[in-house]
């Protein structure tokens, strides 16, 4: 995947929602218990390593630079899907509420992808308006999503870690 592909890294990151949302309409459209557990394995592998290179590297850039409540609402928001990514992954296609499982999963993400990309005032949206160099930011992004899918295909990802973020009460 050349990283020419993608004008930047806010394209890189739109492109892996993308992929992600087919997975999912894939999932929902898919009848056997085998071809849902191969789908949901990969959708589980696409939202760790997703969420893995926003919280190394995209997020970080923008701490201080975007609206704080939006900023601290995307760790949040990574930290409960990955519950669900865990729980998909430890329990597999025989758990009774594994469809339910990746289901809320799916929502979860549908609503977290919308926020970021808001036109007007998304993470997205707020990260651009920072004049951040998108270009260099791409390639940090891609080579470690790329270092990320290598480790994926040779063994495999560990659990997904909440983040290393500690929201402090106001």
């Amino acid at each position: 995947m050349p990283k020419e592909q993608f004008t930047d890294a806010i394209a890189l990151l739109k492109a892996d929602h993308r992929k992600v949302e087919d997975l999912f309409t894939r999932f929902c459209k898919t009848s056997g218990k085998d071809r849902k557990w191969q789908l949901a394995q990969e959708i589980c592998n696409e939202l760790k390593i997703h969420a893995m290179i926003e919280e190394e590297i995209f997020y970080p850039a923008f701490e201080g630079k975007i609206d704080d409540d939006l900023y601290h609402e995307a760790y949040v928001e990574h930290d409960g899907a990955k519950v669900l990514i865990n729980d998909v992954l430890a329990n597999g296609p025989d758990d009774a509420f594994f469809e339910a499982k990746v289901t809320v999963l799916c929502e979860e993400i549908s609503h977290h992808v919308k926020e970021e990309e808001r036109p007007k005032d998304g993470f997205f949206a707020q990260a651009r308006e920072t004049g951040a160099d998108m270009v260099a930011l791409r390639d940090r992004l891609m080579a470690r999503k790329q270092e990320l899918m290598a480790q994926a295909e040779n063994g495999g990802l560990p659990p997904a870690q909440m983040a290393a973020v500690h929201l402090e009460a106001a």
